[in-house]
């Protein structure tokens, strides 16, 4: 009799499950859903073939270590003169505040006038004045 019991409430809950699914599937958006998929399941099966095999080879590549060694030694030899770049600006700024910090002279209208022939206060001008003209020229084709 508590088998008989226990089947039945196990009915009565797989029973409610399927109302679930069936109110769920009586929506409108959820058979639109459904729709597509279906309509789209060849497509799918192909990105799922296509995204499998590219699973695969990027485990096989991971694997080889002559590769894996390989690459990071291209990315390092590109990377190599970025880095040296960076500590090359980097070390200028902080060498510039230091001076600057030290220096508390005034800097007049003479003084401002004469950086204005300084070669590399020009190449600066130069290039602001150039990424300036490069912004608004995109300004106006937006």
């Amino acid at each position: 009799m508590l088998e008989t019991i226990e089947k039945q409430e196990e009915f009565a809950r797989q029973t409610k499950e399927v109302n679930v699914v069936l109110n769920h599937l009586s929506k409108p958006e959820v058979q639109e859903a459904l729709t597509v998929l279906v309509t789209n399941l060849p497509k799918l099966a192909e990105m799922t073939t296509l995204l499998t095999k590219t699973y695969d080879l990027a485990k096989q590549a991971a694997g080889d270590r002559v590769l894996v060694q390989d690459t990071l030694g291209a990315i390092m030899e590109v990377m190599k003169p970025i880095e040296e770049n960076v500590k090359h600006y980097a070390s200028a700024a902080i060498e510039a505040r230091g001076r600057a910090e030290k220096d508390d002279s005034t800097i007049g209208l003479f003084g401002m006038l004469g950086l204005l022939k300084d070669p590399e206060f020009q190449r600066v001008l130069r290039f602001g004045q150039a990424y300036l003209n490069i912004l608004g020229d995109r300004r106006k084709q937006e």
